[in-house]
């Protein structure tokens, strides 16, 4: 039996301005943007080469999740991104304008970033040791 996270929903405050970072800045291949009605989309975003894990980008449509947009893991790191190339990818996502809340660091891991997103979510990105 496998079994497969397939979907990790990540609350926004606008459709268009996480598509535009996540695709945009990020590199993230956009998989479907289907409108379905009331302001409603169904958006998937998902890093090149990722084959199963994806976004689900959500708009906030209630206060409550308004509130919790930038702080959907109370302030830890919640989402994790894999590279094979840390130089390469920390060099473009520092040109690209990603801000990076430290300087990289080499655990026993791997080596890692902790950067955040412009909604306030934290990421790693990380190249695992080999």
């Amino acid at each position: 039996m496998k079994q497969t996270i397939a979907r990790v929903a990540l609350v926004v405050p606008d459709y268009d301005a996480a598509i535009d970072f996540y695709c945009d800045v990020l590199g993230f291949d956009l998989l479907e943007d289907t409108d379905l009605g009331d302001g409603q989309r169904w958006v998937l975003v998902r890093p090149k080469g990722a084959t199963e894990t994806a976004l689900l980008i959500a708009r906030a449509d209630s206060l409550e999740q308004q509130v919790a947009v930038g702080n959907q893991t109370g302030g830890r790191v919640g989402f994790f991104l894999f590279t094979d190339d840390f130089d390469r990818d920390h060099i473009a996502m520092l040109a690209a304008g990603v801000r990076f809340l430290e300087e990289p660091r080499r655990e026993v891991y791997g080596t890692v970033a902790v950067f955040a997103d412009p909604f306030g979510n934290l990421w790693d990105l990380l190249q695992p040791v080999a």
